[in-house]
């Protein structure tokens, strides 16, 4: 693996940035096709001089399978393999070489990476490469949110014109979509997004809690780089009558992990995760929400108190 930290950039280079859920992240590249953000992503285009993380992009002849220790296989596009420097991510195409087309070397505090991208592996392409093309832009920072106090839950999050901020997990398929739908159509409400939300401390104090959209969105297609306090959480689930029961917050961890997105290749993500979503549900109340998909369960929230 590169010595990503003494790697000095050899020219001057183009940069842009973007930020997803707290996440500062600043691309280099020798030409602006290499930092160039995708539609999805310009929404989150950001201007700062301090960044979480910092990607060179670069072209190479060819990109060989790593020698390194296998640690996930996706079993589709990408792998993960460790070594004593960091990590390495790599991105086939099944229709294409066996060679990565492109590939992530990455510290282990996930802060500064090199973005290697394979001239023999996409010639032909007629479109841009996309270099942080997703899944990569979502592994990028939700293994960065790893070393902070944050989360990324598989949810739906709705702020109110009143202030109430409150996020909706599910599973695919427990109403998260159409809960966003009968919301957008009965109140004037902002959407970060209708799939997949991060949750953090809030940076003006420490013991408020904050959700972010993220360019992740879900049937509905709502993606903001939005953020808002975070009122309330509610766990989906199909039902009758729009039953809302409060969880105690061992229950309530157990609910959100198994909605959250987390690398689950080594155990001490795994804890972390665990430890942040045990102070989320002692800060913020917690419901499990049996609900049907029509008005009254848009009605039984507005009506609702802690």
């Amino acid at each position: 693996m590169l010595q990503i930290e003494q790697h000095e950039y050899p020219r001057a280079l183009v940069t842009n940035a973007f930020e997803i859920g707290g996440v500062r992240v600043r691309l280099c590249g020798e030409s602006s096709a290499d930092v160039e953000l995708m539609p999805p992503l310009q929404p989150f285009q950001a201007s700062s001089t301090q960044f979480d993380i910092d990607v060179q992009v670069e072209w190479v002849p060819r990109i060989p399978p790593s020698s390194n220790r296998k640690s996930f296989d996706s079993g589709t596009t990408w792998r993960l393999f460790r070594s004593a420097a960091g990590f390495t991510f790599e991105f086939h195409a099944p229709t294409r070489s066996p060679d990565p087309y492109k590939r992530l070397l990455i510290d282990d505090r996930f802060r500064k990476a090199l973005l290697q991208m394979s001239q023999l592996s996409l010639v032909g392409l007629d479109c841009s490469p996309d270099p942080l093309g997703y899944p990569l832009d979502e592994l990028l920072v939700m293994h960065r949110l790893t070393q902070e106090k944050a989360i990324e839950l598989h949810g739906t999050g709705i702020v109110r014109t009143n202030g109430d901020a409150n996020l909706f997990v599910g599973h695919s398929g427990a109403g998260k979509s159409t809960t966003t739908r009968l919301w957008a159509e009965l109140e004037n409400v902002e959407v970060l997004s209708d799939d997949r939300i991060i949750v953090r401390h809030d940076a003006s104090s420490q013991t408020r809690i904050r959700m972010y959209g993220t360019p992740w969105h879900g049937e509905a297609m709502y993606a903001s780089p939005q953020s808002a306090p975070l009122t309330r959480i509610f766990v989906l689930e199909h039902g009758h009558g729009n039953v809302i029961t409060p969880l105690p917050a061992s229950q309530a961890v157990a609910e959100l992990f198994a909605r959250s997105f987390v690398p689950f290749h080594l155990h001490e993500y795994v804890d972390s995760a665990l430890v942040f979503l045990e102070e989320l549900a002692n800060a913020v109340p917690v419901y499990r929400y049996a609900f049907e998909p029509d008005q009254r369960a848009v009605e039984k929230i507005r009506n609702f108190h802690d």
